[in-house]
This record gives structure tokens, C-alpha cells and sequence, in this order.
């Protein structure tokens, strides 16, 4: 049984993917791979990661839509652009920080 590594990235963290030219700000972690059979199999085998790694759900963009995307660690880069994203989804699930960091509204708001 392979030991579960730690997430290299975390909830807020803008990220861009290494390969397809789309970047997103991460709001949820999945420890290893959660999705369908079916959504795995439908990637390419040259570019299909394993399973045996986090899983980041994003809402993404790029030049032409936003969507939420499901992405592998290894396909991630951390994106230092320091644009803004513009996705419509972001002011229900994040605050902007001064710093330009993305802040989870769940923390800014404790109940």
C-alpha cells in the first residue's frame, strides 16, 4: 500500500495547469484521486496521472469560459502572474486579500 503524500498546494492558491493554457484558484483538496471511473478513463493514457495523488477542484478559466476543473497534483504549477481571475463563482466561495491571496470565506466568516 503506497503512503498518501501531502498536498502541495492549498484552498485559495491560484494554480495553473501544466500542460492545457487554463489557471484557477483551488476550493477544495481531494487527498487521492475521487472522481468516476468513466471522467479517469476518458483521459488520454499518455497524459492520464495516477491515482495515488491529491486532487485539486478548481474554478478555472481560461481565455474563452470558467468551469470547475478536477486536476491531478502533477499537472499543476503554481501561477505567479499576480492577475487577478475572473470567474464568476469567486466572490461566493473567497475574499481577495490585500496581499492579492485568495481567502476562503468559511475562515473569514467563523460561526
Amino acid at each position: 500500500m503506497s503512503s498518501i503524500g501531502q498536498a502541495k498546494f492549498s484552498v485559495g492558491q491560484v494554480v495553473r495547469h501544466r500542460v492545457h493554457s487554463f489557471r484557477g484558484v483551488i476550493f477544495d483538496v481531494d487527498p487521492i484521486f475521487n472522481n468516476t471511473e468513466e471522467w479517469w478513463l476518458a483521459i488520454p493514457v499518455e497524459m492520464r496521472p495516477k491515482k495515488e495523488q491529491p486532487f485539486y477542484h478548481l474554478l478555472a478559466e481560461n481565455a474563452e469560459t470558467e468551469y470547475v476543473a478536477y486536476v491531478s497534483e502533477q499537472n499543476l504549477l503554481p501561477d505567479v502572474s499576480g492577475e487577478p481571475l475572473r470567474h464568476s463563482q469567486i466572490e461566493e466561495m473567497f475574499a481577495l486579500g490585500e496581499d492579492g491571496r485568495y481567502r476562503p470565506l468559511f475562515l473569514e466568516h467563523p460561526h
